[in-house]
C-alpha cells in the first residue's frame, strides 16, 4: 500500500471555536451513531455534548490530561438533565453550542445545545464537579476558573 509520507499538516481533528462566549463545535451524524432506523440512537447526543465540552475546555488551554495525571484532580458528571426535542438522522450536519452558566468553586455548569441548521434538536444542562483521584471535589485550579469566567461573562451581557 503506498500510503502519502509524510501526513499532510492540514489533515488534523476539527476543532471548535468560540464565538460571542459560546463555543462551537461541528459533527456529522455517521452510521454508527444510528439504531436500525437511521436515527441517532439517545446515547449518543451524549457523546457529542461531551466531544464539544471536551474541546471547548481544551481552546480555553485547560489540559485536563496533565491534571490528571499530576494526581490535581479531574472532571466528572454530577448531574443532567436533557430534552430531546426532535431526532437526527444519518448525514444530518450538527452544531453544538456550549455556554458556561454558572461556576463554583469545585464545579462548573455548561449548558448545551445541538442544533441542525437553525433547529434545536437536543439541549442539555450539564453540573460538571472537579475531583480529587480518590473522588472527593476539590478547587477547581485557578486558572481554570479564570478561563471559564471569562467566557461565562461574554455570554451574560446577551
Amino acid at each position: 500500500m503506498n500510503l502519502p509520507s509524510p501526513v499532510p499538516s492540514n489533515i488534523r481533528p476539527h476543532d471548535g471555536r468560540f464565538v460571542d462566549g459560546r463555543h462551537f463545535f461541528a459533527c456529522r451524524v455517521y452510521f454508527e451513531d444510528t439504531d436500525f432506523s437511521g436515527i441517532v440512537y439517545h446515547a449518543n447526543y451524549l457523546r457529542y455534548m461531551e466531544r464539544a465540552r471536551s474541546d471547548m475546555l481544551r481552546q480555553l488551554d485547560m489540559d485536563q490530561r496533565a491534571a490528571y495525571e499530576s494526581g490535581e484532580g479531574v472532571y466528572a458528571v454530577v448531574d443532567l438533565s436533557m430534552k430531546y426535542l426532535s431526532p437526527a438522522k444519518l448525514d444530518d450536519d450538527l452544531v453544538v453550542i456550549s455556554t458556561v452558566k454558572a461556576l463554583r468553586a469545585a464545579s462548573v455548569i455548561i449548558d448545551q445545545t445541538i442544533m441542525r441548521g437553525g433547529d434545536v434538536i437536543t439541549s442539555a444542562s450539564v453540573h460538571a464537579a472537579f475531583l480529587t483521584p480518590a473522588g472527593r471535589p476539590r478547587r477547581q485550579p485557578k486558572a481554570w476558573t479564570k478561563a471559564f469566567a471569562s467566557v461565562m461573562d461574554q455570554t451574560d451581557t446577551k
